[in-house]
């Protein structure tokens, strides 16, 4: 029986990092190599990293990365691989390298350029177009970038029924957010069923800024069953054996009948490889990777999208104010799981209006988990700012100025200890104060990394809930209940003055977090969300704090993306806006 062995090669790119990135693909190949393969395959633009944004707009950059494809191909002996790269010939293309035996054999540019969402690569990119089918031996495979297996009808189908391709190969930088995954792999196993062919589908992993990519590569047989998969949020190498004299007969079979009701498509030119060392096969199958239930994989996403963003930034440890809230208990959580107890530090910053069981919910958080604590009063800076404020405050009632002196001191504070010992500072705010704005800029907006910036309140609880009973996988913090049960159940409050609760400011918060998942990510008109039982002036009211919070939003730090639409490279709405009709 005819065996195609192939790898797939998903691993964690530095963005703009050509060396690092270099070296890595010529490892990982070296590793395909020495498992017995045919093909190895890596993912989109996996010289520059992804997005490379307006690098690309550095032709020293581009050169560079036409150095880097060079130097990779001359590291192909006895192997196929595939690669993304940025090709620059009339324009500038998202690019796949097909090398073989240290020689450049072809380039395949990507024909469809997503431009929605966090994707904008229309300002950067030219669409290629034409066919990309190449044999090896016996076998004849396809190869598209991403975007371009997501559309049916596209170069897969074109490669599969004009080109033959038994197996067809799409490099990608496929982001995260939770439902996607699933929904992926559906769409590979629509592709393999419709094409008859095996889809080999190899994605990046790792942190981005406010991107996380979660690997999870996926190899499915004209059936849609799925051979193997990768690792989720993790490096793997997936290696399989693909059977292809029974694919070759039921696409025969499937060709007649489809000659039978149409006109067969414009074929597609074969070029053959050839390759110095013939595989030695056996039967070789990577295990299946994990498929994660929503809230695990969320807590992954976010542990890696923090420990990439720390580690790739150059910071070795992060700080965090402890409020004894559930905000920053799951920030702090979530940084010991990805960074180590040893590299997280918790400052808890009483005041006048912080309770006793605040403060000692942070300093037993703090315990459970290892992290280096310390206790900085701000009320002796809040008396001293009173005073200075008193002749100028003078005949008014107290109100949010006063209440933000507080968030600012802590802010100024925190900021100051980043400064001086370089700790990063991850801000704590949830996607829904961020949304309403129910944060106070320049006060705990404060930081370099907003670690649940696209996470609602009711998944913090939930959350933290699930971290008490199941540490995820590849976490570093400690197993157990380690977040203390009455941080779960006290009523949120910012503690800036007597008796202060969320709710006496905002809606509950399972009702807040169902309008803004309508309004947000469904852009849903006020009649549609009426229509789903709330009430139409909380409606209303809610849209208003969303829409007059742009100007926070804007100036708050980037943080993991983990919904379908995130503030910042998904939804740019203008600061200054006049429009006040039904939303």
């Amino acid at each position: 029986m005819k065996h195609l062995r192939l790898a797939l090669a998903q691993v964690n790119l530095r963005v703009g990092d050509l060396d690092r990135n270099v070296e890595k693909i010529i490892a990982w190949t070296a590793r395909a190599r020495d498992a017995g393969c045919d093909i190895v395959a890596f993912p989109e633009l996996a010289t520059l990293g992804y997005p490379p944004e307006d690098l690309l707009f550095r032709p020293h950059v581009i050169d560079a990365n036409l150095a880097a494809r060079d130097e990779i191909v001359t590291a192909t002996s006895g192997i196929v691989s595939l690669f993304g790269f940025v090709d620059a010939t009339d324009d500038l293309y998202n690019a796949a390298a097909i090398a073989a035996d240290g020689q450049l054999i072809g380039t395949y540019h990507k024909q469809l350029l997503p431009n929605y969402g966090v994707f904008d690569e229309n300002r950067y990119f030219q669409a290629g177009s034409g066919g990309c089918v190449y044999r090896i031996d016996e076998t004849v495979i396809g190869v598209n970038i991403c975007e371009d297996i997501w559309h049916p009808g596209g170069p897969a189908d074109e490669q599969a029924l004009a080109g033959n391709a038994e197996v067809i190969f799409n490099l990608s930088a496929s982001p995260y957010f939770a439902g996607k995954i699933a929904s992926r792999d559906q769409m590979i196993a629509t592709r393999a069923t419709d094409n008859l062919a095996v889809v080999a589908l190899v994605n990046i992993v790792g942190g981005q800024d406010e991107l996380v990519f979660d690997g999870g590569s996926i190899i499915v047989d004209p059936t849609g069953r799925t051979i193997a998969s990768g690792r989720q949020f993790e490096e793997d190498l997936v290696v399989a054996d693909i059977p292809l004299d029974g694919i070759f007969r039921q696409r025969l079979r499937d060709t007649r009948r489809r000659k039978a009701k149409q006109e067969k498509p414009e074929a597609i030119s074969e070029i053959p490889i050839e390759i110095a060392s013939p595989s030695n096969l056996s039967n070789v199958t990577a295990p299946l990777g994990p498929r994660l239930e929503r809230l695990s994989e969320m807590y992954q996403a976010l542990c890696l999208g923090v420990r990439d963003y720390v580690e790739k930034n150059g910071f070795k440890q992060s700080v965090v104010a402890l409020s004894g809230g559930i905000d920053s208990t799951l920030t702090a959580a979530i940084a010991a799981d990805a960074l180590g107890p040893e590299n997280v530090l918790g400052v808890t910053m009483p005041s006048r209006y912080s309770s006793d069981g605040a403060r000692s919910d942070a300093e037993l958080l703090a315990e459970n988990f290892g992290l280096e604590f310390h206790t900085i009063p701000i009320e002796p800076p809040f008396v001293t700012l009173l005073d200075i404020l008193e002749k100028p405050f003078a005949g008014t009632e107290p109100n949010e100025a006063e209440e933000n002196i507080q968030a600012r001191l802590r802010g100024l504070i925190i900021m100051a200890l980043s400064n001086k010992f370089g700790w990063l500072v991850l801000t704590t705010g949830n996607k829904s104060e961020m949304s309403v704005g129910y944060a106070t800029l320049y006060g705990d907006m404060c930081g370099g990394y907003s670690v649940l910036k696209d996470v609602y309140k009711t998944t913090v609880f939930e959350m933290s809930r699930r971290r008490n009973t199941q540490r995820p996988p590849d976490c570093l913090g400690p197993d157990g209940p380690v977040i203390p049960k009455n941080i779960i159940t006290k009523p949120p409050t910012a503690e800036l003055k007597p008796g202060q609760k969320d709710e006496d400011t905002l809606p509950p918060y399972d009702e807040l977090d169902a309008i803004l998942s309508h309004l947000i990510e469904e852009d849903m008109a006020t009649d549609d969300i009426v229509a789903q039982g709330f009430e139409r002036e909380t409606v209303h009211r809610v849209w208003r704090m969303l829409d007059v919070a742009e100007y926070k939003r804007r100036q708050a730090p980037p943080g993991v993306k983990t919904t379908r639409r995130a503030f910042g490279r998904d939804r740019r709405y203008p600061i200054i806006n006049g429009f006040r009709g039904d939303v």
